[in-house]
């Protein structure tokens, strides 16, 4: 599945629609250059589950977890990975990233997950990967 974005506002809008199609233990990988809008279409995820914080990604502190309060949903958590500065799979591992991913109360966002091998087997992975060129970005959507 594919799609185009030409805004900001048009990524986030795709975030919302893509959000309404996950599932609890989804673990989302989010492929694409510095810049590309992962974070981006994240802020569009969390709007769309009613996360009111600021959405940042979390480069330096590698994972934030935000609780979702949704009434009608089994999804409990939203968990954002950003794995740019990971040295390994270990230090994840460390901070307890294997207790949200595939919990079945929970997806996973994670921003480069190339560096990632051990801890995504046996996952429910959809792959995006975003290309960002001057007249926009393009969504590539893969479901494993």
């Amino acid at each position: 599945m594919e799609y185009f974005t030409h805004s900001e506002k048009e990524l986030i809008a795709l975030g919302k629609k893509l959000a309404a199609k996950f599932k609890p233990g989804n673990v989302v990988l989010l492929s694409g250059n510095l810049g590309a809008g992962k974070t981006t279409l994240t802020k569009g995820v969390a709007q769309y589950f009613g996360i009111k914080k600021a959405i940042t990604s979390p480069t330096f502190s590698l994972m934030n977890i935000y609780p979702l309060r949704t009434k009608n949903s089994e999804l409990r958590t939203l968990v954002h990975i950003d794995t740019y500065r990971l040295e390994n799979e270990e230090k994840l591992i460390e901070i307890g990233v294997e207790d949200y991913l595939g919990a079945l109360d929970t997806v996973c966002l994670i921003e480069w997950p190339e560096k990632l091998n051990k801890i995504l087997r046996d996952k429910k992975i959809i792959k995006i990967e975003i290309e960002h060129d001057v007249d926009g970005r393009k969504i590539k959507i893969e479901r494993l």
